[in-house]
């Protein structure tokens, strides 16, 4: 990592702050809606592979309700699971929306079939999706506000950036009296050379 390696070369310890993961430690991944042994994605074709963040709330009822699963009941424990990727990645999205652990959702649902539980999901990720979807929506049609925001945050950024860079070049080196020393060097060779260039067209 650049930021580190930085910070490690020159002994300054968090002068690039490195940015920390928001990863769920007991559900680090979600899988596709259409094959439980994949990742979801962006890339799959399939539009319901994955639930989008502009997706309305019609659209995740149905990608829910299309959702591939198994004939069987939900289990009644985890370890029934370890043969049952879809009826997993399912429990495992419920349980990341509403913060619970992967056994008390298997509790939740213990022996009901998968309509039940799917309506229940559905509606969950109705409540956390839908507003974000309206308000990305909202913005995308906006575009004197996203110029507004785009144009703020170009020059916060720059301000940001330009005070990070003069701090950078006094780490490094790069003081800022030696480039105007330089600068006054070539300055003073400019100016003998065009008295030399006189004098001889004078002579």
């Amino acid at each position: 990592d650049i930021a580190q390696k930085f910070n490690k070369d020159y002994g300054v310890d968090d002068f690039f702050k490195v940015p920390e993961p928001l990863i769920q430690k007991e559900f680090s991944r979600i899988m596709s809606l259409k094959d439980g042994t994949k990742k979801m994605s962006k890339s799959e074709l399939s539009d319901l592979s994955r639930i989008n963040l502009t997706d309305n709330k019609d659209l995740i009822i149905n990608k829910i309700k299309k959702a591939k699963t198994d004939p069987l009941l939900l289990p009644s424990s985890a370890r029934e699971l370890s043969e049952r990727p879809e009826a997993k990645n399912l429990l495992i999205m419920y349980s990341s929306l509403t913060n619970s652990t992967l056994d008390n959702s298997i509790n939740e649902f213990e022996g009901k079939n998968f309509s039940n539980f799917k309506e229940k999901l559905s509606q969950v990720l109705v409540e956390k999706i839908n507003p974000n979807s309206i308000e990305i929506k909202k913005l995308i049609n906006d575009k004197g506000f996203l110029d507004k925001i785009l144009l703020e945050g170009h020059k916060k950024a720059n301000d940001i950036s330009s005070d990070k860079i003069k701090k950078i070049h006094e780490i490094i080196g790069f003081w800022i009296n030696f480039l105007n020393k330089f600068q006054f060097s070539n300055l003073w060779l400019y100016s003998r050379y065009v008295r030399s260039n006189r004098n001889n067209t004078q002579s």
